[in-house]
C-alpha cells in the first residue's frame, strides 16, 4: 500500500480530476490524500456549472495542515492533473519539493493536461509553458496524450519512430517514465487506440479497440492507474498493460450503458481484475 497525494480538480457530480483518480487508487489498495484545486458541481463539458476555483495559497494551506500531522515523510507519490493557473502549478511543484525533502524516495507523476486533437489547447495562457518548463522537468512519470507530447516537444509525430524520438526528448528534460495515451500514428488502425510507455531506453505499445466514445475523465483515470501499477511493480511494461486493460473495461461498460459520465464505481472490478487483457509489445 502506498500513500498518494493527489492534487487535482474535483466535481460533485460525475467523475473527472480527483473524482476520477481517487477511487481507482483506493480500489487497488492505496491510501489517497486528495487536495482539490477546484470544487465544481460538474465538469465544464456540460457548458454550465457552479462552484469555485481555488488558488495556490489554498493548496499550500491544505498541504501545511497535512505536514502538521507529521506524515509527509510517509507520502510515496504526488499525482497532479489539470491546473487552473500557473499559481496552482507552482503550489504543486512546491509540494513535490516538500514531499521529496521528507521522503527522498517519493515520486511525482504529472499528467500534463493541455489539450487534445480536435479541441486544441484548452488551458489558460501560460499553462502549456509552465508544464513544459517547470512541471514536466520536475516529474518522474509523465502521462501526456499524443497531442500534448507533440506540443511539449515542439514536434509533429506521425510515425512510431518519430514518437519514440519525441519521448526520448521529453525524457531528456527530466522524467524517467513516459506514458503516451490516445496515440495515433500511421500504422494505428482506424478501429483501434494505441498507448505507449517508455523507460530505460525501451518502449512498449498496447493496442485496444476504439469504442467511439467521447467522455471526460478517462485520462485522469489512466494516469492514476498507471502510477498505481508502476508503484506496485516497478515496471512500465506491467503498468502499461494493466492500466490499458482496466481503462478499456471502464470505457466499454460506459459505452454499453450509453452514459455521458464514466462509470467509475460500477466498473470498479475492472480496476482489480480486468475482464479483457491486451498484449504489450516492445517497439
Amino acid at each position: 500500500m502506498a500513500n498518494v497525494l493527489s492534487i487535482q480538480s474535483h466535481v460533485a457530480y460525475g467523475h473527472v480530476g480527483n473524482a476520477s483518480a481517487v477511487f481507482p487508487l483506493q480500489r487497488l489498495g492505496h491510501e489517497v490524500w486528495p487536495v482539490h484545486t477546484v470544487q465544481f458541481s460538474n465538469h465544464t463539458g456540460y457548458g454550465s456549472w457552479t462552484g469555485r476555483v481555488f488558488d495556490g495559497q489554498a493548496v499550500d494551506e491544505v498541504v501545511d495542515g497535512i505536514a502538521a500531522r507529521g506524515v509527509l515523510g510517509t507520502c510515496d507519490a504526488v499525482l497532479s492533473g489539470y491546473l487552473g493557473s500557473a499559481d496552482i502549478g507552482h503550489a504543486v511543484v512546491g509540494t513535490v519539493a516538500r514531499v521529496r525533502a521528507a521522503n527522498p524516495a517519493a515520486v511525482y507523476c504529472c499528467d500534463p493536461v493541455i489539450g487534445d486533437v480536435g479541441r486544441g489547447v484548452f488551458v489558460r495562457p501560460g499553462i502549456a509553458e509552465f508544464m513544459r518548463d517547470v512541471a514536466v522537468p520536475a516529474a518522474d512519470l509523465v502521462t501526456p496524450n499524443h497531442f500534448e507530447l507533440d506540443l511539449l516537444t515542439g514536434r509533429t509525430t506521425t510515425t512510431l519512430p518519430q514518437v519514440r524520438d519525441a519521448v526520448a526528448a521529453l525524457q531528456a528534460t527530466g522524467p524517467r517514465v513516459v506514458l503516451v495515451t490516445s496515440l495515433d500514428v500511421e500504422d494505428t488502425p482506424e478501429d483501434a487506440v494505441d498507448l505507449l510507455a517508455a523507460a530505460d531506453g525501451r518502449a512498449w505499445r498496447v493496442r485496444t479497440p476504439e469504442l467511439g466514445l467521447s467522455v471526460n475523465g478517462a485520462g485522469d483515470a489512466v494516469a492514476a492507474l498507471f502510477l498505481a501499477h508502476w508503484m506496485s511493480t516497478g515496471s512500465a511494461t506491467a503498468a502499461l498493460g494493466a492500466a490499458a486493460s482496466s481503462v478499456f473495461g471502464l470505457l466499454r461498460m460506459t459505452a454499453e450503458a450509453g452514459s455521458r459520465e464514466i462509470l467509475t464505481v460500477a466498473a470498479q472490478e475492472e480496476f482489480v481484475a480486468p475482464s479483457r487483457t491486451f498484449e504489450v509489445v516492445e517497439v
